[in-house]
């Protein structure tokens, strides 16, 4: 195996305690790194990566864990220049609900602290040598978590630009790196908008279908409202910008009606509409599959979730 070099190696390592700011700092330092910046705040560390784009991050989850993992998330769904960035989460304490927050996040680890310098060089390795594919859903952009690798399931793994890799594995130029990544970045975003739009549109067919069974009024209801029209919103502004006008005529037609269940309107009458422009917009996105297939997906999973709620219900 080649040795690998972290001489040109960006790294940002954000940390409210100065202390810990600098013992990390050190460890990288041992480990070879030479371009390393801290920063004392959440907000600091993404204004950084907004601007600079490191190749590896160190952030630290002690007293702002919801809200790294909140930015961690947003950086994954695509804010920024590079989405894919390393990101290593560290903690002092290793609870379930912790370790649940950054996997959802979309993070690629968690290092308990007080680490040894030789621990971190083997999580930094991991990343560089057998980092994880990513996967796209409707609410996670990140390294793949499934234990059974035979369990069900559509979400197609890709392996992220990592540039990380490409500094201390591949050494390239510093030209040929910036242009490599350009051209991987491009396709991964590409990849990352298609798959949102498509897993998206499913899911507002699935919210209405859901909303059919429930009574309006209720928590329930008042909450797959909500999301149902935050996704189609999220799916208006691509479509916007694609110059996809069907879509985006057929969001206001949901939106319109979503809005008109919120005020009380004839409910049968909003949903039949928000159900046709729903299946639409499936439809305009999803072109290679016929609508009879569509439709056979959407009450499959609508079946699913049907009984999973019901399973939750007894056990309740």
């Amino acid at each position: 195996m080649a040795r690998l070099s972290y001489d040109d190696v960006e790294t940002l390592i954000y940390d409210p305690v100065s202390a810990n700011r600098t013992a990390t700092r050190a460890a990288l330092y041992s480990l070879g790194f030479r371009r390393t910046e801290t920063v004392p705040t959440l907000e600091v560390m993404v204004d950084v990566i907004q601007k600079q784009t490191p190749d590896l991050v160190l952030a630290e989850t002690q007293g702002a864990a919801d809200e790294l993992c909140s930015a961690i998330q947003q950086l994954r769904q695509g804010a920024g220049y590079n989405p894919f960035i390393v990101i290593i989460a560290t903690a002092w304490e290793k609870s379930s609900a912790l370790i649940t927050k950054v996997v959802n996040s979309g993070a690629d680890d968690l290092l308990l602290r007080p680490f040894s310098t030789a621990v971190l060089g083997t999580r930094i390795e991991a990343h560089i040598e057998r980092r994880k594919g990513f996967v796209i859903t409707t609410d996670y952009v990140g390294p793949d978590r499934r234990r059974d690798s035979g369990r069900p399931g559509d979400a197609e793994l890709f392996n992220p630009p990592n540039s990380l890799k490409m500094k201390a594995k591949d050494r390239l130029p510093a030209d040929l790196i910036a242009k490599k990544l350009d051209i991987e970045l491009q396709a991964a975003r590409e990849k990352l908008a298609g798959e949102k739009l498509r897993r998206d549109s499913f899911q507002i067919c699935i919210l209405w279908r859901l909303l059919r069974d429930q009574r309006p009024g209720t928590p329930q209801f008042g909450a797959d409202l909500t999301k149902l029209g935050n996704l189609t919103r999220s799916i208006d502004r691509r479509c916007t910008d694609l110059g996809q006008e069907r879509v985006v005529e057929r969001c206001a037609a949901i939106l319109t009606a979503v809005e008109g269940l919120k005020e009380g309107q004839d409910c049968n009458a909003a949903l039949s509409s928000m159900g046709a422009a729903a299946l639409g917009i499936h439809q305009a996105i999803c072109p290679e599959k016929s609508p009879a297939d569509q439709l056979n997906e959407i009450d499959a999973t609508v079946a699913i979730i049907r009984a999973r709620n019901q399973a939750t219900a007894l056990a309740s």
